[in-house]
């Protein structure tokens, strides 16, 4: 089974400043930490990088979740919006390379 890390609106923007935190939910403590570390090593960049990719290349749209899932032996930021036209959309990246993987439409 996939491991994630929801976020909600409201805890995105403390997540934003520092990746991961005590304050998130879903992880425990050593979880948190192996986090920061990976991104501290650069295994993985920041959901605050991963959001400002996205609002460059998606300017519109509202975010309703963003989650860091373990899948497949990696690690996969996932982004669900609403759309200007109404349709929810999941955009995965690629949380090592900051790349688009797939997009979702719900």
């Amino acid at each position: 089974m996939p491991r994630f890390l929801k976020l909600t609106a409201s805890g995105l923007l403390m997540v934003s400043l520092c990746m991961v935190g005590p304050a998130i939910a879903d992880r425990d403590d050593d979880e948190v930490r192996q986090l920061r570390q990976l991104r501290n090593a650069g295994q993985i960049v920041s959901l605050e990088t991963i959001l400002a990719q996205h609002r460059r290349r998606y300017p519109s749209g509202q975010l309703l979740e963003a989650k860091l899932e373990f899948e497949q032996g990696r690690y996969v930021y996932e982004l669900k919006l609403l759309g200007n036209d109404g349709v929810v959309r999941e955009f995965e990246y690629d949380a090592r390379t900051g790349e688009l993987w797939r997009i979702k439409q719900k």
